[in-house]
């Protein structure tokens, strides 16, 4: 596979980790190095091991696996984005600040937004791709991304303030249920 279709592939892959980030940036108080390192790194290392377990665990299996992948990310993203809808209706002042670049949030968004990667391993598997080069392609271009979506939802939060957590909350429910709609009706 030439590396142009695996940058491609890449991008793709990357597109909802692009807008899980966006969505933290814009929510998040403290957005700086350390909160925003874990994220992309996180982000980048998912989307780089998904294709690997993918590839694998190979056709066998892919049958079982795609029945609920969609369910998973749908559940997990729906649940983070419900959490931060929440939260945007609250007293901002009495409540701490919710870090979703910490624990077992930042645990799920990344399983949340790698789902895809996994099928794309099973994929790559199936047409007898070897597997390392696209993985470091895909988990570089995500990290990549999500430092990008970070640094622009940070400005957007800036610019119009607790209103972004709504819609941070928003496009996360947003994501998952397009995740949710395409694999039922393709």
């Amino acid at each position: 596979m030439d590396f142009v279709s695996i940058l491609l592939i890449a991008l793709g892959l990357a597109m909802d980790a692009f807008a899980v980030a966006l969505g933290v940036g814009t929510t998040c108080k403290k957005i700086w190095f350390r909160p925003g390192f874990r994220l992309a790194f996180h982000f980048g290392l998912f989307q780089f091991m998904m294709p690997i377990i993918g590839w694998a665990l190979g056709t066998t299996i892919s049958r079982f696996i795609e029945g609920w992948d969609h369910w998973i990310a749908f559940g997990l993203l729906a649940y983070v984005g419900g959490k931060m809808i929440k939260e945007s209706f609250g007293d901002s002042d009495s409540r701490p600040g919710a870090d979703p670049t910490r624990r077992w949030t930042l645990v799920m968004l990344a399983v949340a937004t790698s789902i895809d990667a996994l099928a794309v391993g099973l994929s790559l598997a199936m047409l007898k791709v070897q597997i390392l080069y696209p993985s470091i392609v895909i988990g570089v271009v995500a990290a990549a991304m999500t430092a990008l979506g970070l640094a622009l939802g940070k400005q957007l939060g800036v610019r119009l303030g607790k209103r972004m957590e709504l819609v941070g909350g928003l496009v996360l429910v947003g994501i998952g249920l397009r995740v949710l709609i395409s694999h039922m009706f393709m």
